[in-house]
């Protein structure tokens, strides 16, 4: 500091004495206040607030911080927060939210930083959020494969504007849209209905053979495939879990409060949502089925997916997916190949020989 550097903003009072007597030394050799502050990097009016203090008060150490602010809380509004706290504190559990407390119970008018200063002031803690028992995650069944057709994913979401819930089933190995069901309800009807369709057109009700509908519920052999779902009450309602098993379909729901166990339905409707936004604005339900079984379509034959090596959901539930991704990888090869023979022979051709 000093003549290394500036001063800082806080100064012990031996330091200023030092600069003082150095500027006072200084001008008593001939030499100017301002060259000697220089040196020192402090600025001229400073050294001159700090020997008028000296003057006026006999000393140089800075007073502490604080005072006695005019706009200070009054002594009764320091009861009335001990006294909210002490009645709301586990109710609230916040601060802020008992400030607000205060004035909706029309007892103190304060700020939350000021209810958390008074609080800390007398040594008080709030109480903490009881803390949420971690679920175990469900394990996969060990009869799980994981090809088209074995495991879908469904849930729901709702387009407000035209007054619709929107049931959708999305295979999580290929990620092919199977069905939609576009209704007024949301129950364990629709779950049916759409499960229906779908087992329809992938042509998996020929598997639902009176030999496998003898098994026992729980015998690996018994399910044709696995709905995974969060635990709505369309999904987790005893009508759903009945029409399941006569359908030979396991459930596998995820955690509660855990929407991460659904993440592949989740970014489903969220690319739906995001990437044709004008679905939410239709106020037409038959428009909206409409531009659903539409976009449908492009989702499943046209939009490339970068979950499945960008390839069409249909490319990989029919198995073509990996003779494209083949294709491609052996495409950059070759492209990379011509690369190399095109600039060895054309940028950096080799030198004629002399004669």
């Amino acid at each position: 500091m000093g003549l290394n550097g500036p001063l800082p903003a806080r100064v012990p009072a031996e330091v200023k004495e030092l600069v003082l007597k150095t500027v006072d030394d200084a001008i008593a050799d001939g030499m100017s206040q301002s060259w000697v502050c220089s040196l020192w990097q402090v600025s001229d009016d400073r050294v001159h607030r700090w020997r008028a203090r000296q003057r006026e008060l006999g000393s140089l150490v800075d007073r502490a911080p604080g005072g006695s602010p005019m706009h200070a809380v009054l002594p009764a509004e320091i009861d009335m927060i001990l006294e909210i706290a002490e009645k709301w504190g586990p109710v609230d559990r916040s601060h802020r939210k008992l400030a607000h407390r205060g004035s909706y119970e029309n007892l103190v008018w304060v700020s939350p930083s000021t209810f958390r200063r008074v609080l800390a002031a007398q040594g008080l803690i709030l109480p903490d959020k009881p803390a949420r028992v971690r679920s175990e995650k469900r394990p996969w069944p060990d009869w799980l494969e994981w090809v088209p057709n074995r495991i879908w994913i469904y849930d729901a979401t709702h387009f407000t504007r035209s007054k619709r819930v929107v049931f959708a089933i999305v295979d999580m190995v290929s990620r092919k849209w199977i069905n939609t069901l576009v209704s007024v309800e949301e129950s364990a009807t629709q779950v049916q209905a759409v499960f229906e369709s779908a087992l329809e057109a992938e042509n998996l009700l020929d598997l639902l053979t009176d030999e496998r509908l003898d098994l026992a519920i729980d015998d690996p052999a018994r399910p044709i495939l696995l709905a995974v779902s969060d635990n709505g009450p369309p999904m987790a309602a005893a009508d759903t879990r009945a029409f399941m098993a006569l359908m030979a379909i396991a459930q596998h729901r995820g955690r509660p409060h855990t929407p991460t166990d659904q993440a592949w339905i989740e970014t489903f409707f969220g690319h739906i949502k995001g990437e044709w936004p004008h679905l939410e604005d239709i106020t037409n339900p038959v428009l909206l089925e409409t531009e659903l079984a539409r976009i449908r379509v492009e989702y499943n034959s046209v939009r490339l997916h970068e979950a499945i090596g960008y390839v069409t959901p249909d490319d990989e539930h029919e198995g073509r997916g990996e003779q494209i991704r083949e294709a491609r990888r052996q495409g950059l090869a070759r492209a990379r190949q011509n690369r190399l023979d095109y600039h060895r022979h054309h940028i950096n051709p080799e030198p004629e020989e002399t004669p």
